[in-house]
């Protein structure tokens, strides 16, 4: 009987393992399909991408603000869990801070729309807006005291203030073809280094 019951365990646990990275997928799609076409896009657009029917979405988003919302909060996981990471594997703190802005900046370009799908919905809004800013300001706040501690960027600067003044630089840039916040943010990103 311990047996019998082991195994449904292990085949419940493995079905749960499916689903999260069938939901996975699913984000990674959407987010792709967002920063391509708004978060207005048609629900087939994310299926095809995800290469799943469109009941599968529906089965785990009923309602394109619970998409929306996932697809945010995913994004805002995969930013924070980038900035340990990144920090141990690029050559300097100045290098790993780049590359995380560099990701800072894809999760900006998801967000566009965020605010017009959830007009209806202050309160879910500002919960995720604190979401955002307890998920990231300590991650780019690690990263600017690691780059100053390397005496790589001057001081002086918060990680609110960074993230604030990226975020302004970003603003319209979804609407506007001939506009790409990139190469301003990277010199932002340049002009913190300390001259040598």
């Amino acid at each position: 009987m311990n047996d019998s019951g082991q195994g449904t365990g292990s085949t419940a646990g493995s079905k749960r393992k499916d689903a999260r990275r069938n939901q996975q997928t699913l984000l990674e799609a959407a987010a792709a399909v967002f920063v391509a076409s708004g978060v207005e896009a048609p629900v087939r657009d994310i299926a095809a991408e995800a290469g799943v029917g469109m009941g599968t979405i529906y089965r785990h988003f009923p309602t394109r603000a619970d998409l929306i919302i996932a697809v945010y909060r995913h994004q805002v996981d995969a930013c924070a869990e980038a900035g340990p990471a990144l920090l141990a594997t690029s050559p300097s703190p100045h290098a790993a801070l780049g590359q995380w802005v560099d990701q800072f900046v894809d999760f900006l370009a998801t967000k566009h729309g965020l605010a017009a799908a959830m007009q209806a919905d202050n309160a879910g809004f500002e919960t995720l807006h604190a979401y955002f800013l307890d998920r990231l300001l300590p991650v780019c706040t690690q990263l600017l005291d690691a780059a100053t501690t390397a005496g790589e960027i001057h001081t002086g600067l918060d990680a609110y203030q960074l993230m604030r003044g990226i975020g302004n630089l970003c603003i319209g840039a979804e609407n506007d073809p001939h506009y790409d916040a990139r190469p301003l943010v990277a010199l932002l990103i340049t002009g913190l280094r300390t001259g040598h």
